[in-house]
């Protein structure tokens, strides 16, 4: 299964949902570090002689229940292995976690991790379809993998064409590479999933910011768009 996740540029990137293996592994990395952060902690307050018993517990109690949760909000949906191996938590929309999310799943991590030793995560994550332990569940939140994915230019989209091509839309000089980037973005999309609505938003923008009146439906129209382009920038 595959998130799609929407940029702040309104493109999409396809992020694969990250194995079992890869959330185990995460998940013991990170506390490899939290260990080590301990050992290091107390090396420092026995060798200072430090006793005071609530100095203990904020510096090393908190940090060790609070790990978690404070790295996925504050470096957005991962923990320092997480970032590792190049997986983050999103929400099933593709949209980023907010910070009630993370606090969901902390929460819940005491129930399908901590118990029968993580028996009841790795059970959920298995047998479900959107690698969701229980707290996902309950947050509406999957991880992902952060694959490379290809960056389209606009050399890329240029649609072939016959020398003789004359172009129906002039005013397509006013785009840029990456608006025609984003043009072809939204088609692959719609081929990809048949979702037409990201395409159907571009074409309209497009329409609307170079003042085009057209009965051509949006995939015919892009098309049109790409090509226009491709022959009046090469001119």
């Amino acid at each position: 299964m595959q998130v799609h996740v929407r940029t702040t540029q309104n493109v999409f990137i396809h992020y694969p949902i990250a194995s079992l293996g890869d959330r185990i592994l995460a998940y013991l990395l990170d506390q490899v570090f939290v260990i080590l952060f301990i050992i290091v902690m107390v090396i420092i307050y026995v060798n200072i002689d430090m006793n005071v018993v609530w100095i203990w517990i904020v510096t090393v109690g908190v940090p060790y229940l609070l790990y978690h949760l404070l790295f996925e909000i504050f470096m957005n949906g991962q923990s320092p292995a997480k970032r590792i191996l190049k997986i983050q938590v999103i929400r099933l929309d593709g949209t980023p976690a907010r910070v009630g999310d993370y606090i969901l799943r902390w929460l819940f991590a005491f129930a399908d991790i901590q118990l029968m030793s993580g028996l009841i995560a790795v059970l959920t994550i298995a047998v479900g379809e959107k690698g969701q332990r229980l707290g996902d569940l309950v947050a509406g939140t999957t991880v992902v993998k952060l694959i490379s994915q290809t960056n389209v230019t606009a050399a890329d989209v240029f649609v072939a064409q016959e020398p003789s091509y004359v172009p129906t839309f002039p005013q397509v000089v006013q785009l840029t590479e990456n608006d025609i980037e984003l043009v072809q973005r939204s088609m692959e999309v719609y081929r990809a999933s048949g979702n037409d609505q990201p395409m159907m938003a571009v074409a309209e923008k497009i329409r609307t910011l170079l003042g085009i009146q057209t009965d051509l439906e949006p995939l015919r129209f892009l098309t049109t768009v790409i090509k226009d382009f491709q022959k009046l920038t090469s001119i």
